[in-house]
């Protein structure tokens, strides 16, 4: 299994900064020490014309040039340096190169993105570029230049913050489905309209949330039938994340993993996810949330190389 990373694409922080970036190499060095069969590779540069299926040309002009006037940074919450572009396109082009994957061998991953507060002319919440929609628009178009039938995409969103970014990019477009289970009270105070969307009471545990989470797969089922699909496994419902208010337990989160990989595997959906959010006092948990979700994604992987196997002469 193919996944893609761009943590030694360093952003540069203030010290006491409350964005965990430590956590994207450690990830990596858990992965490298349990779980030798993911191949990492290095993600690629997304380009201006991939960034334009999903931003508006001044957005992405002004975050390049540094020319983004300070309230836009404020929102986004990092500060501005050459630095922060290079690994927020170098975290969009994972996303991109995962979903690639995906279409080619059933599961892939992006060991960052997730950044789902990004819309069309802004960022916001630790976002820059919104990768999803990127990657989601890139493919759709791929799979028309190859004269496929208009691939239809599923953005299964269970960060703990509502992806409104995404819900604005797409909420005119009936060729994505975008799905949020999130806390109703938690940040973006002000939200979008999502295709549906789930909203959780805080100190939600684990039943409750799979229970909630067993619907809206089979709301989305009812309602439509991507192609592929896109899933921000966002670790920020963990029961000691200090932003998530929910408390979901490593095997609750482990339990919610499979059931979306199930959904997309029962259905022979290509799926190509995200790390998305993670703030644990502790980084180390945050990390082994994050390294569940590989190892989840791993085993289903083997079943699309076997059913691949089986298919062969």
């Amino acid at each position: 299994m193919r996944a893609f990373y761009s943590g030694h694409f360093v952003l540069p922080l203030p010290p006491g900064h409350r964005f965990p970036i430590g956590r994207y190499v450690l990830l990596r060095e858990q992965m490298e020490r349990h779980l030798p069969e993911v191949e990492m590779l290095e993600a690629p540069r997304a380009s201006d014309g991939e960034l334009a299926l999903a931003h508006t040309p001044q957005w992405i002009a002004a975050i390049t040039d540094g020319s983004v006037d300070a309230l836009a940074m404020r929102e986004i919450g990092f500060p501005w340096s050459e630095a922060m572009v290079e690994r927020s396109r170098r975290s969009t082009g994972a996303t991109i190169a995962a979903c690639r994957a995906a279409l080619e061998g059933g599961v892939a991953g992006n060991m960052a993105g997730g950044t789902h507060h990004a819309g069309p002319d802004r960022g916001g919440g630790f976002c820059v570029f919104n990768d999803a929609a990127v990657a989601a628009r890139l493919m759709q178009a791929e799979q028309g230049r190859r004269g496929r039938v208009a691939l239809k995409v599923a953005v299964i969103d269970l960060d703990v913050h509502q992806g409104n970014g995404t819900a604005r990019i797409f909420r005119e477009d009936p060729s994505v489905f975008t799905l949020s289970i999130h806390g109703q009270k938690n940040f973006p105070f002000r939200k979008e309209l999502s295709d549906l969307d789930v909203e959780l009471p805080d100190g939600c545990g684990d039943a409750e949330y799979l229970t909630a989470l067993e619907h809206a797969l089979d709301e989305l089922d009812g309602r439509f039938s991507p192609g592929l699909v896109i899933y921000l496994a966002g670790a920020d419902p963990f029961e000691r994340d200090r932003l998530g208010r929910l408390k979901l337990s490593f095997d609750g989160l482990e339990a919610r993993d499979r059931r979306v990989f199930d959904f997309a595997w029962q259905r022979r959906i290509p799926l190509a996810f995200a790390m998305a959010g993670g703030y644990a006092n502790d980084i180390a948990e945050t990390v082994q949330v994050q390294l569940g979700t590989f190892r989840a994604a791993l085993d289903y992987w083997r079943r699309w190389q076997n059913a691949a196997a089986k298919d062969t002469p």
